[in-house]
């Protein structure tokens, strides 16, 4: 059985640093594309389509999925995580850390 990970309220981090322009307009359009993606796959399943089609659709999605998290991780490396690295903060950067490693293993499972 698969779990399912409901988006924690939104917090104010003192940490955060905006995405590089270039980076957030490929995430959101591979987020618009997997959306987009998505709705299709919904039809697709409501009018009893072949399976192996709804499966390669899904797969689809997930590829999309997979690449903006890497692009989300890179940019979170370059800047976030040098930020928090950088500073003489040890808590900061223990945190930050922390917040690296339960993203890894949630994405590995």
């Amino acid at each position: 059985m698969n779990t399912v990970i409901i988006a924690e309220e939104k917090k104010t981090n003192v940490l955060a640093t905006t995405m590089k322009p270039n980076k957030k307009q490929r995430a959101l359009i591979n987020f618009k594309k997997a959306q987009s993606l998505i709705g299709k796959i919904i039809e697709m399943v409501e009018a009893d389509e072949y399976c192996i089609n709804i499966m390669q659709q899904n797969l689809a999605v997930l590829g999309l999925l997979k690449s903006v998290h890497q692009m989300l991780m890179e940019n979170h490396l370059n800047t976030c995580f040098k930020k928090a690295i950088d500073s003489k903060d040890n808590k900061k950067k223990n945190k930050m850390a922390e917040e690296i490693l339960k993203v890894t293993k949630l994405f590995n499972r």
